[in-house]
C-alpha cells in the first residue's frame, strides 16, 4: 500500500537504506541485505527509481576476479530531496493518527 508520498512501505525502506550513504555508490546486494527485500522485489523497485530520475545506476568499473561486475546504485540530488521529504512524511504519520484518534475518542465523550 503506497502511502501519500505515492511510496510503497518496500520502495520506502530502500531510499532510507540509499540515504544512509546518500553520495555512494551502492550495489544490490548490500541494498537487500539492509531492507530485508529479495531481488524478485528489490531491483524492480530499483529500476522503477531509476526510471522516475531519483537514482542514477551503473556498472562497476573493474571486473574483480572469480564474480561479475556488480550494478551500483545511489540517490540524484532530486532523489535524495524526495527520500528525506518521503521518509520524514512516513514518521510524522504515527503522530497524525494518534491525533486523530485523540480528537475522536474526546467527541465520543462529549456525546
Amino acid at each position: 500500500m503506497a502511502g501519500r508520498s505515492g511510496f510503497s512501505v518496500q520502495t520506502l525502506s530502500v531510499l532510507a537504506a540509499l540515504c544512509a550513504e546518500p553520495a555512494g555508490w551502492r550495489h544490490g546486494y548490500r541494498i537487500a541485505k539492509d531492507t530485508g527485500l529479495k531481488s524478485g522485489s528489490l531491483y524492480p523497485i530499483l529500476i522503477r527509481l531509476a526510471d522516475r530520475g531519483l537514482v542514477e545506476a551503473r556498472w562497476e568499473e573493474e571486473q574483480p576476479a572469480g564474480r561479475p561486475r556488480r550494478h551500483l546504485f545511489r540517490l540524484t540530488p532530486g532523489g535524495l530531496a524526495q527520500a528525506k521529504a518521503a521518509l520524514a512524511e512516513r514518521a510524522a504519520a504515527p503522530r497524525r493518527r494518534a491525533t486523530a484518534a485523540g480528537r475522536r475518542r474526546v467527541a465520543q465523550e462529549g456525546t
